[in-house]
């Protein structure tokens, strides 16, 4: 079904596991580039204490229409072109893991003047059982063809011969490329380590080790295990040039890299790929490090100055669980899927909350919503890169109001406040309309 979603109260009611998404020797350095640093000396399962964060009657969509008519189904999109009210944004939604509830708003707020549609795709356990994952294809073609996502957090069970990851098949669907998360500061909250500025995770979407073929074999009465892994130039290519991209945005230095000096074949592709994107943009401050050494730089002081850092598939995505909660929380920032053109031009986006399902918070109203709200003003934003009118304004709006709500002292407990989740959303939902009227006075933010 296709919604019309209206006020920012109107409420997204979560109702539930999420398994985690899954060197201490340095090599002589292979001085590969000139800016390649000295050598020195100097990693399973990511330890995620906020991964059981549901998020339960989140007001995360934004005033994202001009009428009053609350939320009501609405016939489907006819037309998918420049506009987002014609370019549904596609809703990923696992009911008995991470049921979407559109729920009236307690009150009609003003409105910042955005239409968007959410046609929805149930992506629970028992819908990909039953669809044998059809229902993931079926969300990955709709995606690539409104170019615009926004997913909630789903359950990947673990036997092997069960449907898997749909993470997994719809970034392989959309023919994604790159997952972009972003540590920054949440005003309010000591970072450790004294990191101050944003930290940005560039990580392939697809390859190394997930969707590796797996098997088992006995060799001499000892059963040996193997994994058969892949990367691509392309990919590689792409996750270097973007990271050169957002280190240009966010004024930063890109950062780490693969373990290229123990695979120089394997991981020193993506070296390569780093190293042919520094030569494009020598304005960017540039400084290789393996992976072991960068996990080190970041509690010894690297992150002194703001980051991008470009990884593998499995690096980044236990980076990104280290990262976000040196922050404060797991669940405070997002997580953005691109799919990038052939001039490494995003295509597609498709925003999430970064942690997972949590069925032991259900109904207690005490979890935090900062990044399912913050996957929404993402979405916005490449709207915006779109050309629809009034996106990016709306983006920035949730943005600020969210970290200025954290910053006033609103915060969920994992952030030291005593904020439920629905008081959360509550105070963004006023900022955001406080910003609207105040915007409307004066010409528009930042003026």
């Amino acid at each position: 079904s296709v919604n019309h979603l209206t006020p920012l109260l109107g409420a997204v009611g979560v109702t539930n596991g999420h398994p985690a998404d899954r060197d201490r020797m340095e090599d002589a350095c292979d001085r590969g580039h000139t800016r390649d640093p000295a050598t020195g000396p100097d990693d399973h399962r990511a330890v995620d204490p906020f991964a059981n964060q549901a998020i339960r009657r989140a007001d995360v969509v934004g005033p994202l229409r001009g009428d009053r008519r609350g939320l009501q189904a609405e016939p489907g999109v006819t037309d998918r072109g420049g506009r987002v009210a014609a370019d549904p944004v596609i809703a990923l939604a696992a009911s008995g893991e991470r049921e979407v509830e559109v729920l009236q708003g307690k009150r009609d707020p003003d409105h910042i003047g955005i239409e968007l549609a959410l046609e929805h795709f149930d992506l629970s356990l028992a819908a990909r059982r039953a669809s044998d994952n059809g229902i993931c294809s079926d969300a990955a073609a709709a995606i690539r063809d409104a170019g615009l996502g926004l997913k909630a957090a789903t359950i990947t069970p673990e036997g092997a011969d069960d449907v898997g990851s749909p993470n997994r098949l719809i970034r392989e669907g959309i023919d994604g490329t790159v997952i972009v998360r972003t540590g920054r500061r949440i005003p309010g909250v000591t970072p450790i380590a004294g990191i101050f500025h944003p930290i940005s995770i560039c990580r392939m979407a697809v390859g190394d080790a997930y969707g590796a073929e797996q098997w088992r074999e006995m060799v001499d009465g000892d059963e040996i295990a193997y994994r058969t892994e892949r990367i691509s130039r392309r990919v590689c290519r792409a996750v270097a040039e973007y990271s050169f991209q957002t280190a240009e945005t966010l004024a930063a230095k890109v950062y780490g890299g693969p373990k290229w000096t123990v695979s120089p074949v394997y991981e020193g592709m993506l070296k390569e790929e780093m190293d042919a994107a520094a030569d494009r943009h020598p304005e960017v401050p540039y400084e290789p490090v393996l992976i072991d050494a960068t996990y080190a730089g970041l509690v010894s002081g690297a992150a002194s100055e703001p980051l991008v850092i470009p990884t593998l598939n499995r690096d980044g995505d236990l980076l990104s669980d280290l990262v976000m909660p040196m922050f404060g929380s797991i669940a405070g920032a997002e997580s953005t899927l691109l799919s990038l053109d052939q001039d490494l031009k995003v295509a597609a986006a498709m925003a999430e909350a970064p942690h997972g399902t949590a069925p032991a918070l259900e109904g207690k109203d005490i979890a935090n919503p900062m990044a399912m709200v913050l996957a929404s003003a993402a979405v916005l934003h490449y709207a915006g890169e779109r050309g629809t009118e009034g996106a990016e304004r709306a983006s920035r709006a949730i943005y600020e109001a969210t970290l200025e709500a954290a910053a006033a002292g609103v915060r969920t407990p994992d952030l030291g406040g005593q904020a439920g989740t629905t008081e959360v959303c509550e105070e963004i939902a006023a900022r955001v309309i406080a910003k609207r009227e105040a915007w409307s006075s004066l010409g528009g933010p930042g003026r």
